[in-house]
């Protein structure tokens, strides 16, 4: 299926919202609150990237990227997510390139690295790999994942925005 990628665009809010709330409704691991936190994101001024995936013109689905700290500390460290594709179009590679692409923008940025939150038998495909030095409490260490950018070595306890609380 041809599909393209680009930034979002003010238009496009609305749709995103939809496509990430019918992503997640069929996720195994949701909280529900993944459209809140795109939104609170976007209003605080902390969606660092937000790519669409389009076809036709239509938006299919969208990738997140914004600032984590560790330790309290801005280290040039991105979180990615959430994520979503249309439900009907999963397993096609739209969600892959999404990430892939944003990845690519945050090296552009001089950003240093990017942890996830998700699923071990996904990210590493992306190079995302369990760091003991880098975590994240709560969750069971194999789905928080870190991937280094610039070669550097980063350490601590990460936070995520506090969009990332928004219901």
């Amino acid at each position: 299926m041809q599909h393209n990628i680009r930034p979002e665009r003010p238009e496009d809010v609305s749709v995103i919202r939809e496509v990430t709330t019918a992503a997640f409704a069929v996720a195994e691991h949701s909280s529900g609150t993944e459209a809140a936190i795109v939104d609170a994101l976007r209003t605080a001024g902390a969606l660092s990237i937000s790519l669409v995936a389009t076809v036709e013109g239509e938006v299919v689905g969208h990738v997140a990227f914004s600032p984590v700290t560790l330790d309290g500390a801005d280290l040039g460290w991105y979180g990615l997510g959430p994520v979503s594709v249309r439900p009907d179009l999963h397993g096609q590679g739209i969600g892959a390139e999404l990430i892939r692409a944003g990845l690519e923008r945050l090296k552009a940025l001089g950003a240093r690295g990017c942890v996830v939150l998700g699923d071990p038998a996904y990210y590493p495909r992306f190079g995302f790999a369990q760091d003991p030095a880098i975590q994240y409490e709560g969750v069971p260490p194999e789905y928080f994942m870190a991937l280094s950018l610039d070669g550097s070595k980063a350490a601590g306890k990460v936070a995520y925005h506090s969009g990332f609380s928004a219901t």
